[in-house]
């Protein structure tokens, strides 16, 4: 059992040998993870997923396996770069996947808080996190207030996916701080308000 009853699931990076994306999310889910939240990270690279087709008649263990990760997490958090204006076409398509919650009860992501990360080369990136935002609602889910848009990723993160800001560290592990905290009040009391009163079980 979490330490504070939170379960929070990562999904993000990108099939490029070195992804800041992945290295954004770790650090949220690091912020989650000291918040007293139970992790787990799925890296979309390491999944290798085939493309989503309804009509498939075999499901691969990865997308089960991700999909019932999904389904038990309280919390999530998304990390993709920004390719062309939106997500990557691999994110994209590990979230179409999630498909596979379309019978559950409750079905989709309802009740489950997501925090939005994008990773740019150049001075925007808020496009994909809108397109995020879109997805998120779509499924049910609750996309937190606070997002993280990184523009110029190259000149945050390094070549090992090591973080050269301190304030952009900080604001991401603030990310899964929220995610973990929104989503033990969902848990303990059915609703979040978002306030900054840590929430406790009895």
């Amino acid at each position: 059992m979490p330490k504070n009853g939170a379960r929070i699931v990562g999904l993000g990076g990108s099939l490029a040998p070195s992804s800041v994306s992945l290295s954004a999310l770790n650090i949220a889910l690091e912020g989650a993870h000291e918040a007293g939240a139970e992790t787990r990270l799925f890296d979309i690279s390491s999944l290798d997923l085939p493309m989503y087709a309804p009509e498939r008649k075999e499901t691969p263990q990865s997308a089960l396996t991700l999909s019932d990760a999904v389904y038990k997490a309280d919390g999530l958090l998304w990390s993709s770069p920004m390719y062309h204006g939106t997500i990557s076409g691999s994110f994209k398509n590990a979230l179409d996947w999630l498909q596979l919650l379309a019978d559950k009860k409750p079905p989709y992501l309802t009740n489950k808080v997501v925090g939005l990360i994008s990773t740019a080369g150049g001075v925007q990136g808020l496009q994909a996190i809108n397109t995020m935002e879109f997805v998120v609602r779509s499924l049910r889910g609750w996309a937190a207030p606070l997002v993280m848009p990184i523009p110029k990723a190259w000149q945050v993160f390094d070549d090992k996916g090591q973080v050269s800001d301190a304030r952009v560290e900080q604001q991401l592990k603030d990310l899964g701080a929220e995610v973990a905290r929104a989503s033990l009040q969902f848990k303990a009391e059915g609703f979040c308000d978002y306030s900054q009163e840590p929430v406790t079980t009895h």
